[in-house]
């Protein structure tokens, strides 16, 4: 079968999405332009209608959809929610379940083993790239499960992102994403307490910017979330400081379970609890930057700075 006619019957199958929130519902509205059909479910209704009213079909239950389409994809906030989901997909046509949350690898190995009594694959495929890239089509996309599986997904693959084969093991994408949102959180917390410092020394935070981004201390922090989303005061980055501390708790209990110290990590962990605790879960995780500056007694803002 030549690749055109791959991708032409990829086009015609139904694919399952359920979640349809931050992440979720940019990633479905692509799979949709790319001209993939939808069998959509959330747990907020309201969420379902945008997608309907470009084609897509919603439906009331897991089963329903289990019932109905052969693959399923799933972009949900934590391991216990996409384990209740999981539990509650049973039905005829279900073949595969394509997890593009970040589930973490025992868990994700769990459902695997649960979902195979009942003849059904679990794919992983975590993403990485925030909204902005997710509603770009920019965001990585980490798998780990058969390599067919992943090739048969190639289209709604491509639609959302750039996909990675990672291996064939239950668990080796999610353990992928753990190691990336873990570089990502440090980058996030250590940037807050130097560019602190270099506030409090005297230095503006966007000559600062400049400075690091055309040197070796660059990263996505100082080139994205610090000038865009902390030095305008937005904090708009639309992911949560209780998902990243999830995020961080699952690399550094992953690595223990491997019997790592990785004291560096627990340390950028301990941060995260601060500021999951001073914030609130729902709080966009670059407020984080707040901590370091409320103990430096700085503002990263220049309007702030100027008014005091």
């Amino acid at each position: 079968m030549s690749r055109q006619q791959e991708r032409e019957d990829a086009m015609q199958e139904e694919l399952g999405f359920v979640g349809l929130g931050n992440m979720g519902a940019p990633m479905a509205a692509r799979m949709q332009a790319a001209g993939l059909s939808l069998v959509v479910h959330d747990t907020n209704a309201a969420a379902t209608q945008r997608f309907v009213d470009n084609g897509a079909t919603a439906v009331d239950s897991l089963r329903e959809l289990a019932d109905r389409v052969g693959t399923i994809f799933l972009s949900l906030p934590t391991p216990d929610v996409v384990r209740r989901v999981a539990q509650g997909l049973e039905g005829r046509a279900l073949v595969r379940v394509v997890d593009l949350s970040t589930t973490g690898p025992e868990a994700s190995r769990a459902i695997a083993a649960d979902l195979a009594g009942r003849n059904v694959r679990w794919l992983d495929s975590p993403v990485s790239g925030g909204v902005s890239g997710a509603v770009a089509g920019t965001i990585s996309v980490m798998f780990s499960g058969p390599r067919q599986d992943f090739d048969d997904l190639r289209a709604p693959f491509e639609a959302i992102g750039k996909p990675f084969y990672i291996g064939d093991s239950a668990g080796l994408a999610q353990t992928m994403k753990l190691v990336n949102n873990m570089l990502s959180a440090t980058a996030m917390a250590v940037t807050a307490e130097a560019l602190s410092m270099g506030v409090r020394s005297g230095l503006d935070p966007k000559v600062m910017l400049d400075v690091i981004n055309v040197s070796s201390g660059r990263n996505t922090a100082t080139m994205d979330k610090y000038p865009n989303r902390v030095l305008t005061g937005s904090f708009d980055a639309g992911f949560t400081t209780g998902l990243m501390s999830k995020d961080v708790r699952l690399f550094v209990e992953t690595a223990k379970t491997l019997g790592l110290d990785v004291a560096a990590c627990s340390a950028v962990l301990a941060e995260w609890d601060r500021a999951l605790e001073e914030l609130g879960p729902d709080s966009d995780f670059c407020r984080i930057a707040e901590l370091a500056e409320s103990r430096a007694g700085v503002s990263l803002r220049a309007k702030e700075r100027e008014g005091a």
